[in-house]
């Protein structure tokens, strides 16, 4: 019958299809038992950052230390000794030049002195007291140390330091009239300023 012949090669060719498909299988994935280049590169990284440092290099490192250690104590101490002996000598300069000035001033002193035990009279003492002044006043100008110009001068309070007024109308208003005290420079710098009393011109002021 046809029909069945028909029936029997359909079974026959699905059964062939399900034989092939069956002895086909899938190609199965095999892994590399050798790890990537990139792996080994890193283990070996690993490797070499965890190797313990030897006995000797320990050693060595140690001993470069202790080496620092000691130039840094050595430099320490070089730089201590240049200060303290900085200071020294600037302490010995500051003596010296005081002790040039005080020396200087003893014979002056040693007037001073003898005006003291001096059984001359008024005058007699008065005279050798501005003999003494002179003396000092000498040796001030040796050490270019000079007396402030005051009287008869306009004031100037970077030199001058006022006590008081005079009225008068002969010398220009502003103007020094009397000197309390005397000032003083060295070469071109104030050491003290001189006390002063200031003209008041009446006259000026109305004008």
């Amino acid at each position: 019958m046809p029909e069945e012949k028909t029936d029997l090669n359909a079974e026959k060719t699905q059964s062939g299809t399900t034989a092939l498909v069956a002895e086909d299988p899938q190609p199965e994935i095999q892994e590399s038992a050798e790890p990537p280049a990139q792996a080994r590169a890193a283990e070996g990284e690993a490797a070499a950052g965890d190797a313990p440092v030897s006995r000797a290099e320990f050693e060595q490192a140690k001993a470069e230390r202790d080496q620092l250690m000691d130039r840094l104590a050595r430099l320490q101490a070089e730089f201590d000794n240049a200060r303290k002996r900085a200071e020294r000598e600037k302490a010995d300069f500051r003596d010296y030049a005081t002790g040039s000035v005080i020396e200087q001033f003893l014979p002056v002193l040693d007037n001073f002195s003898l005006a003291l035990k001096s059984t001359g009279s008024a005058d007699q003492l008065r005279t050798g007291v501005e003999l003494i002044v002179k003396q000092m006043d000498e040796i001030l100008r040796q050490m270019q140390v000079t007396p402030v110009a005051t009287v008869g001068e306009q004031f100037d309070p970077r030199q001058h330091e006022g006590i008081g007024t005079v009225e008068r109308d002969d010398l220009p208003d502003h103007s020094i009239a009397e000197e309390v005290r005397r000032g003083y420079k060295l070469r071109e710098r104030l050491l003290r300023p001189a006390m002063v009393k200031v003209v008041s011109n009446p006259k000026q002021k109305s004008e």
